[in-house]
């Protein structure tokens, strides 16, 4: 890898062919085979390409967006990644900028590395930015260890919208304050390692009930009302000088007089309303350009990643269609557009190659994580009063056979317990029908809402019979937008947990034992049924 130039020093070196290609960020798969790194290699020493964008596998949900594939596990998958960084930038003719999907921190795309809270149980966190700052500076320092540049995080859409199956756990909540504060705070740690930020994605993923890796999703809101919302916080971390903004894959048509051009392609969009209007000098990372929501309706090859450059990106992110693509904004370009893009994208680089590592292995994450946990834990409703000390039997909702949570509370006080994993509804209803107080810890097996969480309808209407005829205490580890399911209004006491951690589990277990408070705040409503 050569050493990076100044930008002043590539006005005369790097040829117009070579700027074009800067503008370029394909995805790399860490668990490739020989022969589809060498194509990536192909893409860098032909094409110049600026940078590069890591996943996990071509079966993740990068490119698997139906799961068809099965996803396999690979426990080395760290070693991969930084072996095929440093493989790729030895072959680069200029530094490439790596990227990454680190939301709650590389384990968010490689196994076995460190993982935080979603970005949902952060924002329960009520005064105290400072875990969200060692969050991010956590997550950057692990970036740095893999020889990772730019974590493509936070996101900042306010999620407003229960059934949205890609934001979600995803969004710090549906107040734009609450996100604007948890942003920064993530963000100001990041930089404060060096490592690059964005903000996605713009105007705004969190009304939507279409995944735009599926399809495009639709939002029908007045631009008043996206101004005063969805659109406020990118408006207030401008002021910032936040590093990047992701362009989403959004049909909204108050912003593009009435067009359905996916956010991502429109000039109204991002030239006129985030550079003009908003006044956002960084760069313009569109989101990944194979997802269905713009890839399905553009055949010709290079055209929609000349559409998306002349919309306003500056980088073409998971771009499929490389050469045709440089080739027609050869064609199509001007050269001052070509530099104003490729000046935002050099700067970007020289700040991102300023950072430094002292890192030979990753931090301990649980004394953060132990932290956090008890700082969002949330009573949602009801009270404990002296449930522990009356006689209670326990269920647990869950694909594994025991939990650290029930694991924990019957060294303390004995009780019977008893999983779904091993035991059918019917045969539960006959153990539980004559105890008055139970004990449920709910562990969603999925965290997105598509099919309930996974929790089979059969243990949705089991909770809520329980619920209206006993003495239920809930738990819940995941998602709390679960609680739109189920009657948790209607218990004695409803506690959310936010994440099945081994942290979380034991947090939770001294609150049932009343050996601490739950002092979080749910950062999203809930409908009672």
């Amino acid at each position: 890898m050569n050493k990076l130039l100044s930008y002043s020093e590539t006005k005369s070196t790097i040829p117009i062919q070579e700027k074009i290609g800067q503008l370029f960020m394909p995805a790399a798969f860490i668990n490739d085979s020989e022969k589809e790194i060498l194509q990536i290699e192909k893409l860098i020493t032909e094409q110049h390409i600026g940078g590069l964008c890591f996943f996990h596998s071509r079966a993740s949900a990068a490119t698997n967006f139906e799961g068809k594939k099965k996803v396999e596990y690979h426990k080395n998958s760290f070693k991969t990644l930084k072996k095929l960084i440093n493989r790729y930038q030895q072959i680069a003719k200029y530094p490439l900028l790596v990227s990454i999907d680190a939301e709650w921190g590389l384990a968010m795309r490689v196994e076995n590395t460190p993982q935080y809270p979603y970005a949902i149980t952060l924002g329960a966190i009520q005064n105290n930015d400072e875990l969200l700052f060692k969050v991010g500076k956590k997550i950057a320092k692990d970036c740095k260890l893999a020889g990772i540049h730019w974590n493509l995080a936070p996101v900042v859409d306010i999620n407003n919208n229960p059934n949205n199956p890609v934001i979600g756990y995803r969004s710090f909540g549906e107040d734009k304050n609450n996100v604007i504060s948890k942003a920064l705070a993530f963000i100001k740690g990041t930089e404060s390692e060096g490592i690059l930020t964005c903000l996605k994605h713009f105007p705004g993923h969190g009304d939507t009930e279409i995944d735009s890796h599926l399809g495009l999703p639709l939002i029908t809101k007045s631009k008043e009302e996206l101004l005063a919302n969805e659109i406020y916080p990118f408006q207030k971390l401008i002021t910032d000088n936040v590093d990047s903004i992701m362009a989403g894959h959004l049909s909204v048509p108050s912003l593009a007089d009435g067009d359905n051009i996916p956010s991502s392609l429109s000039k109204k969009m991002l030239k006129d309303l985030l550079r003009d209007e908003l006044h956002f000098k960084g760069v313009v990372i569109s989101d990944a350009l194979n997802m269905h929501a713009v890839s399905k309706n553009y055949a010709t090859k290079g055209e929609l990643e000349w559409l998306a450059f002349d919309a306003g990106n500056d980088i073409l992110c998971f771009a499929e269609n490389i050469t045709e693509g440089a080739k027609k904004i050869l064609e199509n370009a001007s050269e001052a557009q070509i530099e104003k893009s490729f000046k935002r994208i050099w700067k970007l680089k020289e700040k991102a190659f300023k950072a430094t590592n002292e890192l030979t292995n990753f931090e301990n994450s649980d004394t953060l994580n132990t932290k956090i946990a008890k700082e969002s834990l949330t009573l949602y409703h009801g009270n404990l009063f002296d449930f522990k000390d009356n006689t209670f039997i326990g269920l647990e909702i869950s694909q594994n056979q025991t939990s650290t949570f029930f694991n924990k509370i019957e060294t303390a006080i004995p009780f019977d317990k008893f999983s779904t994993k091993s035991n059918s509804i019917d045969k539960l209803k006959s153990k539980f029908e004559d105890h008055e107080n139970i004990l449920i810890a709910l562990f969603p097996p999925k965290t997105k809402p598509t099919n309930l969480f996974d929790i089979s309808k059969e243990e949705i209407n089991f909770i809520n019979e329980l619920i209206l005829t006993k003495n239920v205490v809930l738990y819940l580890f995941g998602n709390p937008y679960v609680l739109n399911h189920i009657k948790a209004d209607k218990t004695t006491a409803t506690i959310i947990a936010y994440q099945n951690f081994k942290v979380f589990q034991e947090n939770a277990t001294n609150h049932f034992l009343e050996k601490c408070n739950a002092p979080g705040k749910i950062p999203v409503t809930i409908k009672a049924i």
